[in-house]
């Protein structure tokens, strides 16, 4: 049962506006979101899908379970439906996005989001800026991981 990994297309936008909302609600349940339910589904509809270099990972049947978004040299978002986590994954979107920006890669990270540390930390990203949060939309400190080959 391995995920399909392949670039996403228009059609795809809803169901990686839900993995993504799901995903979020499992992992940063205490951290406020900045947009609403529909607002999501518009951003990956209008801007996500269109206009970044996005990848969808679909399980056998065709589900959506996962999602990897590179913006220029920018990691810029990696969500996995909560059932799909430890299972791999991640791994494979986040060798992905190594190969195809092999001179390295930086993203943010929330700085509760431990979970998510340890595992770029596990892929080779190091830590190179703390925030208080001022300059996101949740207000939430974050942390700039970068990962240089």
């Amino acid at each position: 049962m391995t995920p399909e990994l392949r670039r996403a297309r228009a059609a795809d936008a809803e169901d990686l506006a839900e993995v993504w909302l799901r995903s979020y609600a499992a992992a940063l349940p205490g951290v406020r979101r900045a947009h609403t339910d529909s607002e999501v589904r518009d951003w990956f509809r209008h801007v996500v899908v269109p206009q970044h270099e996005t990848w969808a990972a679909s399980a056998p049947d065709g589900t959506a379970v996962g999602l990897l978004v590179l913006d220029g040299p920018e990691l810029d978002q990696l969500y996995l439906a909560p059932e799909w986590r430890g299972r791999g994954l991640g791994d494979r979107l986040v060798t992905l996005a190594k190969s195809r920006r092999p001179t390295g890669l930086s993203l943010w990270t929330f700085q509760v989001n431990e979970p998510a540390r340890r595992f770029y930390a596990r892929h080779g990203f190091v830590e190179r800026e703390r925030t208080d949060g001022s300059r996101n939309e949740e207000s939430e400190p974050d942390i700039r991981m970068t990962w240089t080959p």
